[in-house]
């Protein structure tokens, strides 16, 4: 008996519910706890994925998401102003691109150098997104907003959808892959059930652990989620397997919110990912080409985006990067208040882009060199833009939320690319022409996966709700 806590801690295997009986509830627990011996955390055993449903797909597409969490200045990185005073355009310099006639910022150099490869879209219409939960772009729903919306957390994520009307593109990955620093900073399944959250990669790879500021702690973190302690064999993986097979066919209907279905596909998709390689080798870094590991570098970040292209050539169908060190509202919240952690444009964004424009480019290009480019959709993103004027909250350079407009860019995912997409007014403060919507980009999304546009689900109370309430579109110069 362990004496300390272990991997089902969380699921309370030894206490008994409700009336003093064995039930099927107490029992599956009980031998959950068993299963402790795979050193699956609890909380990957609520955060399920499903096989594939229904149709099989042509190609291995996918989705990386590098989700720059607190919400990066449009101003100071894709949408540069240099024609403005100071306290409008910053104090970065705007420079030419690989797009003839296009400027972004001068700490952006490696992406300017290779533009031609990417869509930058300037007028992404960011109305009603917020943070602290950040759900409106990676649901595609403006009403996703927690804070303002009490289901606003019930949105299905974009990669749920994918892991249930796609699922992964080889037996044994995770569908929807997160690396994140707060369960706030991702999407989950919401009403489409926890079978569709997504699987949290954190433990499942030997990163190193920074602080909360960025700090690299000299600490590297455990990666024991695949590993099989003393005494634990295939055979009794197998034979555990099998007696919760046969609790599985008592009193299917004991739980009414999906919850135990998950933990039940989790249960079987776990002992395929443990008992198989794939995705063990696919997280083991110590596979990768010593030479790959060093042009990514030693960075969290860097290194995450290598596990991501591992993924994603792997098997895996959608896996997002949470760029933040912070765990609230995000490294990319950049207000500049006097004695915050984030900093503000100069000290804080100024630190960052160098580091987002090494990972972004690498990523692409190495992904390109193994011809996984044209199967595999980046796209770089936060939740808003930041004010047109600096100085926010008695900062000096400081730029407060701005969710009336906002930047972002993609590439790969065999689009048309090497366009920049609309624009905004002569300070950045406003759409100028070519609005964007939350629901366009999910449907873009949706499109390169070939999940249909039409799609439904059923909501707790019955309702049928369309998985792009927002009558987002596909965006048609992409295609």
């Amino acid at each position: 008996m362990h004496s300390h806590d272990h991997a089902f801690t969380g699921l309370n295997p030894r206490c008994r519910e409700g009336l003093m009986q064995l039930d099927r509830r107490g029992m599956l627990k009980v031998s959950m706890a068993g299963l402790a011996g795979l050193s699956l955390p609890g909380l990957l055993a609520e955060r399920a994925r499903a096989a594939s449903e229904g149709r099989q797909m042509s190609d291995r597409r996918s989705v990386i998401l590098l989700w720059m969490t607190g919400g990066p200045s449009h101003i100071d990185t894709w949408d540069p102003k240099p024609e403005r005073p100071f306290n409008n355009r910053g104090p970065f310099t705007p420079i030419q691109t690989a797009q003839p006639g296009v400027f972004i910022c001068d700490r952006l150099p490696k992406q300017a150098a290779m533009l031609d490869k990417f869509t930058v879209m300037r007028s992404v219409n960011a109305h009603m997104s917020d943070h602290e939960p950040n759900m409106t772009f990676q649901t595609g729903h403006r009403m996703s907003a927690p804070r303002r919306n009490r289901n606003g957390r019930m949105y299905p994520a974009i990669g749920s959808f994918v892991s249930k009307h796609r699922g992964p593109n080889s037996p044994g990955m995770p569908a929807y892959v997160g690396f994140q620093r707060h369960p706030w900073h991702l999407a989950y399944g919401g009403w489409l059930g926890k079978t569709y959250d997504p699987f949290i990669a954190n433990q499942a790879a030997r990163l190193p652990v920074y602080d909360h500021i960025g700090k690299d702690t000299g600490r590297v973190s455990g990666a024991d989620l695949f590993q099989f302690p003393e005494g634990v064999s295939v055979g009794r993986v197998g034979s555990r397997q099998e007696l919760v097979r046969r609790f599985d066919r008592m009193r299917r209907d004991i739980d009414q919110r999906g919850s135990l279905e998950a933990v039940d596909n989790y249960r079987q998709q776990a002992a395929e990912m443990l008992l198989g390689r794939r995705a063990r080798d696919a997280f083991d870094l110590t596979r990768e080409d010593p030479a790959t590991i060093k042009r990514y570098g030693k960075h969290l970040w860097c290194q995450q985006a290598l596990l991501a292209r591992r993924l994603v050539e792997a098997g895996s169908s959608f896996v997002t990067l949470d760029l933040s060190y912070h765990t609230a509202s995000g490294t990319w919240d950049n207000h500049g208040i006097p004695g915050g952690v984030y900093g503000g444009i100069s000290k804080g964004l100024g630190a960052l882009l160098p580091l987002f424009d090494h990972l972004l480019t690498t990523l692409v290009s190495d992904l390109e060199q193994r011809d996984l480019l044209d199967q595999t959709l980046v796209i770089a993103m936060g939740e808003f833009g930041r004010t047109p004027n600096m100085g926010t909250q008695d900062s000096v350079d400081g730029r407060n939320h701005w969710p009336v407009v906002m930047s972002m860019c993609m590439a790969g995912g065999g689009l048309t690319h090497g366009q920049t997409i609309g624009s905004t007014e002569q300070d950045g403060g406003h759409l100028k022409d070519r609005p964007i919507m939350p629901g366009d980009i999910a449907a873009t999304i949706y499109k390169h996966m070939q999940v249909p546009l039409n799609t439904y689900y059923t909501d707790p109370r019955g309702r049928p709700r369309g998985m792009l309430e927002d009558g987002g579109q596909p965006i048609a110069e992409l295609f």
